[in-house]
């Protein structure tokens, strides 16, 4: 609660704004971790993009420059996002989205491939449905009481 000249104002975040923040932030600090030698093995062998990246976060998630950049536009686009009730959802349904259907694609392309451009290994794929299904939960559940009350 904030008091402004005798007036009490709430100051109370919602619950999906709340959630669609933090999960930006930890997008940017997997983002920003991507790229700290030692939080990321393999670092010298970073490309910009595509399959042949031996650069893996925390030694299990294969990740590129490109990757990486990704990981910090989403957590930016987030926060931009969580300043709205409507935009932390959207958020937080629309990115689901895209991670389950990035969980899709990683596996149906080959790890080794051209088009694995990300890149993902198995354990992005995995840990993509995750993400995407809890995105997608977080976005509708808790929204779903005021989305019910309109």
């Amino acid at each position: 609660m904030v008091t402004t000249h005798g007036n009490t104002v709430a100051t109370t975040r919602s619950p999906v704004r709340t959630a669609a923040l933090v999960v930006s932030i930890a997008f940017l600090l997997v983002g920003i971790a991507g790229f700290i030698p030692g939080v990321t093995t393999g670092y010298g062998d970073m490309t910009f993009a595509g399959h042949h990246s031996d650069a893996h976060l925390l030694g299990i998630f294969q990740v590129s420059i490109l990757h990486n950049v990704v990981h910090l536009l989403f957590g930016v686009a987030g926060l931009a996002l969580a300043r709205t009730v409507s935009g932390a959802r959207a958020y937080l349904v629309g990115g689901g989205a895209v991670y389950l259907l990035l969980w899709l694609y990683g596996l149906v392309v080959g790890q080794n491939t051209a088009a694995n451009f990300v890149p993902l290994n198995g354990a992005d794929d995995w840990l993509h449905l995750g993400l995407g299904l809890g995105m997608l939960a977080l976005g509708l559940l808790l929204t779903r009481r005021s989305a019910t009350r309109r």
